[in-house]
């Protein structure tokens, strides 16, 4: 890697000689647990089960949280798998924002939102900050006036740093962002061209300086450890960066290459079976690096993922609450969302799903509502990641002693010095939860370990 990094492209690193093939090394695939069981098991059928669960009136002390996808980018990164549009002008984004209105004005309609307010929002994309201050404004107006959020704990919004001005930082804080959240991934130059990012790293010392001043009450850095021809040397300085900005919290994801990918079409015109990146041993050295230089800089490790400065303080309730069960609705082409006990996402295709709203109907791809049993292997899964989970929560919720219940790969994964079990529940060692996305399927189902994850 070291002689490789000295001219950065993805087709000059793929066309290196390759290198042997080890059973540590990043393969494609989706390795990054996000739901359960796996979307592969979703289907078109229980699509009747998401409408009926509208027509019902929410169960109470059910938290409601919106998600709006922005799938529009400068540019698509090689490791992307997310619905994002490169193509599209000032005209076709304006036409998507008012679909999203209008699938908004579909579900207000519904017993499901009767009389709601939610907790948390969250724009994701792709990249909100792509669309303009004006485009933003009316957005957010015309949901307001549908599903007001003044009470919001949460408002949550991605960002890419090439993106922001003074001006439009203005207007997100305007509509009330709490979470700033800033793509970062790498602050090399060449590092972050290789990957296909769109900004540079002088644009971000320019956002990140000009969201500080604005006073947003969390500025959130996401980086990813092993890009490509990422090394050690730049690792430990993007590190250093991160600590010396001081945001409230980090967020730190391991480089995976899914099927979807750039990095992975240039691989199979090539017949290569490894991805140009970090071995996930090494991935996994680096973000131990982060967390322990994160310790002692102050910050608390508070999942898989994630450091916080003040963890009294520093909450994530897009998170936290989804992997307790909380209702999300998810608006916007191919978004996921969760309704009284069934999870949907919506048609994956910008033109179906625009096609579909503006006639009226809700855009509704596939869906899934799973039993108890999975309901609960969800919610222990997700919140493992966090490092810890309580047996009594689990016993109120689900009336199941998760230690009897999965009292076999609690015990393989304590016999692989990953996990103890407590009086009051389970915990995982660093070791265990900084490979946890590879030792949750020992708690799936049998037939839901084999399937693919997406």
């Amino acid at each position: 890697m070291e002689d490789r990094s000295r001219n950065l492209s993805l087709p000059t690193i793929l066309d290196a000689r390759p290198e042997p093939c080890a059973e540590d090394d990043t393969k494609p695939g989706n390795y990054f647990v996000s739901n359960y069981p796996p979307y592969s098991f979703w289907n078109a059928e229980d699509v009747r089960n998401a409408h009926a669960a509208f027509d019902r009136p929410p169960a109470a002390g059910t938290p409601l949280g919106l998600y709006v996808h922005i799938p529009f980018c400068r540019k698509r990164c090689h490791f992307c798998y997310f619905k994002v549009y490169t193509d599209k002008n000032a005209t076709d984004v304006q036409s998507y924002l008012d679909s999203v209105a209008r699938e908004l004005e579909l579900y207000a309609r519904k017993p499901f939102l009767a009389g709601r307010k939610p907790t948390f929002i969250y724009f994701g994309g792709g990249t909100p900050s792509y669309i303009s201050s004006d485009q933003l404004s009316r957005l957010v107006a015309r949901m307001q006036a549908l599903l007001p959020w003044e009470e919001a704990q949460e408002v949550a919004f991605e960002c890419e740093p090439g993106t922001l001005t003074e001006g439009k930082l203005r207007v997100i804080k305007e509509t009330g962002v709490t979470r700033l959240s800033l793509g970062i991934e790498n602050f090399d130059d060449e590092i972050l061209q290789a990957n296909g990012r769109a900004h540079g790293a002088k644009q971000i010392d320019k956002a990140y300086d000009l969201a500080r001043s604005l006073g947003f009450a969390q500025i959130n850095i996401d980086l990813i450890a092993g890009m490509v021809g990422e090394t050690e040397e730049n690792w430990r300085e993007c590190v250093a960066k991160t600590i010396a900005m001081s945001p409230e919290s980090v967020t730190i994801y391991q480089m995976e290459v899914p099927y979807n990918t750039t990095i992975f079409k240039e691989m199979r015109i090539r017949g290569r079976e490894v991805a140009p990146v970090a071995s996930w041993r090494t991935k996994r050295d680096w973000v131990n690096y982060a967390f322990n230089e994160l310790e002692h800089a102050g910050y608390t490790i508070g999942s898989a993922y994630t450091a916080v400065k003040d963890a009294a303080r520093t909450k994530f309730l897009y998170r936290d609450l989804l992997w307790r069960g909380a209702d999300m609705l998810g608006l916007g082409v191919a978004s996921f969302s969760h309704a009284q006990g069934t999870h949907f996402q919506n048609e994956h295709e910008i033109d179906t799903y625009r096609r579909r709203v503006d006639a009226g109907e809700l855009p509704i791809l596939r869906a899934l509502t799973p039993s108890s049993d999975d309901r609960l292997i969800r919610e222990l899964v997700l919140q493992l990641k966090l490092g810890r989970v309580r047996s009594g929560y689990f016993l109120d919720k689900f009336g199941v002693d998760i230690g009897e219940r999965f009292s076999q790969p609690i015990e393989k994964l304590r016999g692989d010095g990953f996990l103890t079990a407590e009086p009051d529940g389970l915990r995982l060692n660093r070791e265990g939860l900084l490979q946890v996305d590879r030792l949750l399927p020992e708690f799936f189902r049998p037939e839901h370990r084999v399937s693919r994850r997406v």
